[in-house]
């Protein structure tokens, strides 16, 4: 009988310890991700900033169409390249909220 309000206890304690996630894990990787959205921003701003100069000093419509166009090329390739390195940020992120939650599930079922 005792032996089961142990197991029972023991559960109880997993859950608690589930519940209460490691908040330097979680705040890192918050810390991270809006660095990386305020690095972006600031990177697309003096990006777009250097071709309305380019636009601005344009002598002609092919000039004007050449510079358009690979502004939309490189900044399409950025925005890929960011959505990827957010994608792994918030994934990271998901990990590190879930972890203590799967170390208390593995906990009750004995298999850690």
């Amino acid at each position: 009988m005792t032996k089961d309000f142990d197991i029972i206890e023991h559960a109880g304690n997993g859950q608690l310890n589930g519940v209460t996630m490691d908040l330097s894990a979680f705040s890192t990787v918050l810390q991270a991700i809006f660095a990386e959205g305020a690095d972006y921003t600031k990177k697309s701003v003096e990006t777009r900033l250097a071709v309305v100069e380019k636009l601005l000093g344009a002598k002609s419509l092919e000039t004007v169409i050449q510079i358009q166009s690979e502004y939309a090329k490189a900044s399409y390739a950025a925005f890929v390249a960011q959505a990827t390195k957010m994608g792994e940020l918030h994934s990271n992120l998901a990990k590190a909220v879930f972890k203590p939650a799967e170390q208390a599930i593995a906990a009750m079922q004995g298999t850690k």
